[in-house]
């Protein structure tokens, strides 16, 4: 697994963050709301949304994108061919560096299955 976070992985032009925030599917917890849409690419790319007026910070802001990024490589198998925008809310300033990952390793998967429309199997009993 690469550590280098590639331009291919990234959504750098107004006009993809643009596709994403009109047609995008969401999924919100207490720290972030992930938008997201199904890409014709093979590869799932990443945008920021992490706004100064949330975040106050500079520091606190680098950090939260920084747990974003290492998260999104961690679970890239889960989100290829999707295109997925995070907006940080005020919560993340004060939460500890593990709340975070916890609450991103469940909303990537929450948002690939709302986006590819997978239904969690009915419990047996």
């Amino acid at each position: 697994m690469s550590r280098h976070f590639a331009r291919t992985r990234r959504l750098v032009k107004a006009a993809e963050y643009r596709a994403v925030f009109d047609g995008a599917k969401a999924c919100s917890s207490e720290y972030f709301t992930l938008l997201g849409i199904v890409n014709e690419q093979s590869a799932g790319r990443l945008g920021l949304a992490i706004a100064k007026r949330r975040i106050a910070r500079a520091t606190r802001r680098n950090t939260i994108k920084r747990i974003v990024r290492e998260s999104f490589r961690h679970h890239q198998h889960e989100l290829a061919a999707l295109d997925i925008v995070v907006i940080a809310k005020t919560a993340a300033a004060t939460a500890h560096r593990k709340q975070l990952r916890a609450t991103l390793d469940t909303q990537w998967s929450r948002l690939a299955q709302r986006l590819r429309g997978r239904m969690r199997p009915a419990a047996d009993g």
